[in-house]
């Protein structure tokens, strides 16, 4: 599977951002997909994860309540609503995909990466 990420920018804090990743390929509902993010000098870390159905969601603590992880399985399309941005969301985010177990929220258990894109929250 390829994916490609887009939708960042440029926002105020408590503003809001919709990401979005599509996705190539025939078999999207056999991948659960995640939304990792990158800041300056720290380490990518897991903010949302949805099952293959898109039944299941999981997201990290520093984003709960704010985000919303959705999937078209129709369109092949990835979603990340980001809402009432805060300047420490500045990072750059990845969307993944994998299969198989594990934690949802550790990218040890995905395989395919997109691009990146770059959101920054000013203060």
């Amino acid at each position: 599977v390829q994916l490609q990420a887009f939708g960042g920018g440029l926002v105020q804090a408590g503003g809001s951002l919709r990401l979005s990743c599509a996705a190539s390929g025939r078999t999207f509902t056999t991948y659960r997909f995640g939304w990792f993010r990158q800041a300056p000098g720290k380490e990518r870390e897991g903010v949302a994860a949805i099952s293959g159905s898109g039944g299941s969601t999981y997201y990290a603590e520093p984003v709960k309540g704010r985000f919303t992880i959705s999937r078209d399985n129709a369109k092949n399309m990835v979603f990340l609503q980001m809402n009432s941005l805060k300047p420490e969301d500045t990072a750059v985010y990845y969307c993944a995909a994998g299969t198989g177990l594990g934690a949802y929220l550790s990218n040890k258990y995905y395989s395919a990466w997109g691009q990146g894109t770059l959101v920054t929250v000013s203060s």
